[in-house]
């Protein structure tokens, strides 16, 4: 079966690099295919013609006899869906952790101290930086302090970020070049203070602090780290990726380097919710390209769940003097949602804590009273009162990543209690009262993978399987919401559900072939599928096998 897919995908290969020196009706055909449209009768086909990297028609296998002059592909009855989008992901930091000590899965102290140090003998930089260290998986599940940074590095900047991004372990150097004491103090963040003196970690706004005294990344950084980013997502099956949270300078590099053709995935910008940003964009409008939209802002409410950043009504069940950090508070928020709406602009506000979604639910639905088609978004929604899931409704779309469900449950428990715990992940009453859902990774925080996605929805079991029976499965998606979620109801999500999400005569060629038909193989066999190949815009720009 390797071997037959093998030679498949070389002759689709040949085809398509043929097909763009010749003029046809049709520049190919696929046909013998096991393809999903993932339209609005979630029809079955096998056929499909593209010109243009266009969809110009789409059926049976007839299609063939319709242009007899263009290339024909047999797909071997391999099962295709359209291109995979992720929803919410970092996609720049994807690319810049590409460069960085990979700290995800460290089980200790000990075991950090090993990364750095092998990545110290490859590099001789003087600044060291690192993440995806989670205390979570510790034996005493404490923050760690910087103790043994201070030893390892006393003459180096160690700034290492916590597997969501939402805290950051630095060394002494770092707190002293930051001018951070113990009676320093940041709005929308935390100091966490030891034996009278700063412990080395820093949550939310307080990293800003720390980060602030690196210089600032020129623009050739910026561009080879979004190249390295694409490599990554395209050998994933995504087309189009949703970035929470970007700046105006790298904006501009995303639309020069598309421009250029060296930038060939699909982005959705969420510009990051700053003065400089919102000035210029506010300004310049909705911007509308075949691979670039701008049009929407991100907003932080609160912080990270396994932090202890998230805003909840009631304390944690670990830390009951502790309620979680306000990032953005209610009055900024209210100020926000009434600048964009007047602007046409989308709100997509990370909210993970109870009290932050009571937040920003009762904002969206008092601002949106009188705007028909908004399409606002809650990112994360993750902890949400019962009260307050009936507040989401076809205005307001949840926009959630299903792994994170199944990378917390073995501590959710711990910060949220029982009862809490029942209101957390709650994808399918989520999509009940919304109508829609968006599924995405959160990248780098999570892997690269929209098939875990899917499998985290569905099984809600993590990659071994565990637990057996799925966590909180009542909450799990059926398959076809959860394609959905990664295809059409995220482009509805972006506002480019007219041209991208299915396939369908009009829309942009952008498809991905599996080795295995997700919506019918075993729950185990989908996290042993492979991309076949990745298709953007009629053009292959991944194949498995060369």
């Amino acid at each position: 079966m390797r071997l037959q897919i093998k030679q498949i995908i070389k002759i689709f290969f040949a085809f398509c690099l043929i097909s763009s020196c010749q003029k046809k009706r049709a520049d190919w055909v696929v046909f013998n295919a096991n393809v999903y449209t993932v339209n609005d009768s979630f029809e079955k086909v096998s056929a499909f013609a593209i010109k243009d990297g266009k969809f110009i028609s789409v059926g049976g296998d007839e299609i063939i006899n319709l242009y007899p002059n263009a290339l024909k592909f047999d797909a071997k009855e391999l099962p295709i869906y359209p291109g995979f989008i992720d929803a919410h992901c970092h996609f720049l930091n994807l690319g810049l952790s590409l460069e960085q000590v990979d700290l995800r899965g460290s089980k200790s102290i000990e075991e950090i101290e090993k990364r750095l140090l092998s990545n110290s003998r490859k590099n001789q930089s003087d600044v060291i930086i690192g993440r995806g260290w989670d205390q979570n998986l510790f034996e005493n599940k404490g923050f760690p302090n910087n103790e043994f940074l201070n030893k390892l590095y006393p003459n180096k900047l160690v700034l290492l970020r916590r597997v969501d991004g939402h805290a950051l372990l630095v060394n002494d150097l770092v707190i002293q070049k930051a001018k951070i004491n113990p009676k320093t103090k940041v709005l929308g963040g935390s100091i966490l203070i030891e034996n009278n003196k700063p412990s080395g970690v820093l949550i939310d706004n307080a990293m800003d602090l720390a980060m602030n005294i690196l210089p600032p990344k020129g623009s050739e950084v910026i561009s080879k780290a979004l190249i390295n980013a694409q490599k990554k997502a395209f050998e994933n099956g995504l087309t189009t990726v949703d970035d929470a949270g970007l700046n105006k300078s790298t904006i501009k590099i995303i639309d020069s380097l598309q421009k250029t053709g060296d930038l060939k995935i699909r982005v959705y910008a969420m510009i990051s919710n700053t003065s400089e940003n919102l000035n210029y964009f506010l300004e310049k409008g909705i911007i509308s390209k075949d691979k670039l939209t701008v049009r929407s802002v991100k907003a932080y409410l609160d912080g990270a769940l396994g932090s202890r950043g998230a805003l909840l009504k009631k304390p944690y069940s670990d830390d009951i003097k502790n309620k979680g950090i306000t990032i953005t508070t209610k009055e900024e928020l209210f100020e926000l949602a009434q600048k964009l709406s007047s602007k046409g602009f989308q709100l997509n506000t990370h909210a993970i804590g109870d009290k932050a979604n009571e937040i920003v639910l009762d904002i969206y639905n008092y601002i949106l009273k009188e705007n028909e088609d908004p399409r606002w978004r809650v990112e994360h929604a993750q902890v949400v009162d019962e009260i307050d899931i009936q507040k989401f409704n076809s205005k307001i779309i949840p926009s959630v990543q299903p792994t994170h469900a199944t990378s917390d449950m073995n501590w959710a428990d711990d910060r949220l209690g029982a009862n809490r715990l029942k209101r957390a992940y709650s994808y399918k009453d989520l999509l009940d009262w919304s109508g829609k859902i968006a599924l995405g990774t959160d990248f780098p925080v999570e892997k690269v993978s929209p098939l875990l996605t899917f499998y985290s929805a569905v099984a809600r079991k993590d990659i071994e399987g565990n637990p057996s029976e799925g966590f909180l499965k009542e909450n799990a998606l059926t398959r076809t919401e959860a394609l959905k979620g990664m295809t059409i109801w995220a482009a509805y999500s972006n506002f480019e559900d007219s041209f991208k999400g299915s396939i369908e005569i009009g829309k942009f060629a952008d498809f991905v072939i599996l080795s295995k038909d997700i919506m019918t193989v075993s729950e185990e066999a989908i996290t042993s599928t492979d991309i076949i190949a990745t298709i953007v815009n009629g053009s292959i720009v991944y194949q498995k096998f060369n």
